[in-house]
């Protein structure tokens, strides 16, 4: 039997995940891909995305509470491996529909975030209505 090549996808996450885009993959497995973000907002920022296609945190139902604390867990250890060992400068979030530029869910982790600049303390503002933790994400499931 042969393995067939996954077609090309509009989703430019999904075509990573099936290699047929170009990223530097830092970790991966059945469930999560882990790559750097295009445009960092500081000198660590990693995206964490589930393998399976999800549009977005309003697609997200209780069965994926296991995927949602995966992707969390994986971030935290992606800090840790990256030297950063507290989470006090560092922000982890969502994008809350619409505001989100790849309709492909993906968590952000960013570190330090006393570095951002100013259009980026924007775009990742804690806690803002469009950018939310991953327990907020969480307790909504």
């Amino acid at each position: 039997m042969t393995a067939t090549t996954p077609e090309r996808s509009s989703c430019i996450f999904c075509n990573i995940v099936n290699k047929l885009d170009h990223a530097e993959i830092l970790y991966e497995d059945d469930d999560v891909c882990v790559f750097p973000d295009i445009k960092p907002a500081s000198k660590f920022h990693i995206l964490i995305i589930p393998k399976r296609h999800i549009p977005d945190v309003k697609c997200l139902t209780s069965t994926d509470k296991d995927l949602v604390s995966k992707m969390l867990s994986v971030a935290k250890d992606m800090l840790t491996k990256n030297n950063i060992l507290t989470l006090d400068d560092t922000r982890l979030g969502y994008h809350w529909p619409p505001f989100r530029s790849v309709k492909h869910l993906h968590l952000h982790a960013i570190s330090p975030a006393s570095e951002m600049g100013f259009i980026s303390g924007l775009i990742f503002r804690k806690d803002s209505y469009w950018f939310v933790s991953p327990e907020y994400v969480a307790s909504r499931l």
